[in-house]
């Protein structure tokens, strides 16, 4: 029985995802972004690549309240997708990941967090493999894929086509796009000092979770420990000092962990906040 597995390097709702972001954060660093042409070359209506791409967001963003209309729909998908040239698609796929390779550091580009990975992952696999591969693998992601259509929709979800028409747009709208949203971060974000919002700057605009990203939250955690300790040996207070060990302790856990996570930021930028606060004490 044949063992299925997934290759995000040839799943193109994942790799579309992933160059929309990276549009996004190119555009955040005022960078002309190479990813916008690859969507256009590749993604355009034309393409068998454009075409999978719609079978995948149909999976995606369909939903149903009644399980049978969620059958309907997978079968119907499942049929469409064998009427792709898979050897068209198989070369578009490989000399996509060629230029995305030629313009970003692979290793870096695919680190990103993708949106409903393992519904999308369980796309791939029912897409790529039969049932005669094996038969309870491809019913488990069946499932996935069922459990996803009649869930109820996330407020948080991703809007992808919101992010397509971005990308569409000239670089003045993009830029002008970017001033706004500058505009609306200093706004919304007043009360942080400096060390706050360089925080969340840094970690929006990185897009993956690159080496980059990790020395600066490394050297950030220095920091904070470092400020930490200094006022720490001014606090007279037993129960303070045991906290604030505690804090360092935990900067230390930020430092030895292989991914940034949003709980790392959202703990740093309080801990700032408790620099703060012990400052003005």
């Amino acid at each position: 029985m044949k063992n299925l597995k997934h290759s995000k390097f040839k799943n193109p709702g994942i790799l579309f995802e992933l160059l929309v972001r990276q549009v996004a954060s190119d555009t955040l660093n005022n960078n002309d972004s190479k990813a916008i042409p690859l969507i256009k070359k590749y993604f355009s209506k034309s393409t068998e690549l454009s075409k999978e791409l719609a079978l995948y967001q149909s999976l995606v963003k369909e939903k149903f309240s009644k399980e049978d209309r969620a059958n309907s729909l997978i079968e119907a998908v499942i049929a469409a997708r064998k009427n792709l040239n898979e050897s068209i698609l198989n070369r578009q796929k490989y000399n996509l990941i060629k230029e995305i390779k030629n313009s970003y550091v692979l290793e870096d580009f695919f680190k990103s967090k993708v949106n409903n990975y393992k519904t999308l992952a369980a796309i791939y696999k029912v897409f790529e493999y039969t049932i005669a591969d094996n038969p309870a693998e491809i019913v488990t992601n069946k499932y996935t894929i069922l459990e996803h259509i009649i869930r109820k929709e996330s407020k948080t979800a991703t809007n992808i086509n919101e992010m397509t028409d971005f990308v569409k747009q000239d670089k003045e709208v993009r830029l002008l796009a970017y001033k706004i949203l500058v505009d609306r971060f200093n706004e919304k974000y007043s009360s942080l000092n400096e060390s706050q919002k360089t925080l969340l700057r840094t970690y929006i605009n990185s897009v993956s979770e690159n080496t980059e990203l990790k020395e600066f939250i490394n050297s950030e955690a220095d920091k904070i420990q470092k400020n930490i300790r200094t006022l720490s040996a001014k606090v007279d207070d037993k129960v303070v000092k045991i906290k604030l060990n505690e804090v360092s302790n935990l900067l230390k856990a930020i430092k030895t962990s292989k991914a940034v996570k949003d709980t790392h930021i959202l703990n740093m930028l309080r801990y700032h906040e408790l620099i703060k606060e012990l400052k003005k004490l």
